[in-house]
């Protein structure tokens, strides 16, 4: 055979031998994949939908014992005050749970309602020093994390990241908001006798702002 002829059957057979080369390549390409591939069933352990944070579960479900817990832990506020004008460190070892900058205290309390702003109001406690001032704040807007941080066991470590645990905070707040606030008249607490279970950041001993998980005109 020429080497004419070689040349011309080499041109003729390479295009069909590299789509042959090129179909087996394929093929151990799936057979790679399908080895590598999970099938994760819908609601199984591996379905990651299931892991996903719902700041609206998480309220619903986290709420009731977080109150709980503080109507468990709720010291009279006179018995508080006293203990914090006596001996704050020791106070908040007695008293708190720490969290961050203060420790977050769980208080229960009557007063009179005072004025508000913002859903804010002054309360006047008997027994409590007209030096310290009392705050309960009703909503709309519900601000702080007392809640999330009252008992000690929600954590960070709990969550996936920063956001969660945040988010986690403010679902606490605001299922409070729906199980606690919704049946209350908070535009015309002023001048009304209330009763209130709640929780307080100790930053300033002069100034308290309650965060209720319990609050029942009467």
């Amino acid at each position: 055979m020429s080497a004419k002829a070689v040349t011309a059957s080499t041109r003729q057979t390479s295009p069909g031998l590299r789509r042959a080369l090129a179909g087996a390549a394929v093929l151990v390409l799936l057979g790679a994949m399908a080895l590598d591939t999970k099938v994760v069933r819908i609601g199984s352990a591996g379905d990651v939908r299931s892991v996903v944070f719902s700041a609206i579960d998480y309220g619903k479900s986290e709420f009731p014992k977080v109150q709980a817990d503080v109507e468990a832990r709720a010291a009279d506020a006179v018995t508080v005050a006293t203990a914090i004008a006596k001996d704050r460190a020791t106070a908040e070892k007695e008293y708190g749970v720490p969290a961050g900058v203060g420790p977050v205290i769980s208080v229960k309390f009557s007063g009179v309602v005072g004025e508000g702003k913002s859903g804010i109001y002054k309360v006047a406690v008997d027994g409590l020093p007209d030096t310290l001032m009392v705050r309960v704040q009703t909503g709309p807007a519900i601000n702080g994390t007392e809640l999330r941080d009252a008992t000690g066991k929600i954590t960070f470590g709990q969550f996936t990241n920063q956001i969660e645990y945040q988010d986690a905070g403010s679902a606490l707040n605001n299922e409070m908001k729906k199980e606690v606030l919704a049946k209350i008249d908070t535009g015309t607490l002023n001048g009304k006798t209330i009763s209130v279970v709640g929780a307080f950041k100790l930053v300033n001993p002069k100034s308290w702002l309650v965060t209720p998980v319990r609050l029942e005109v009467k």
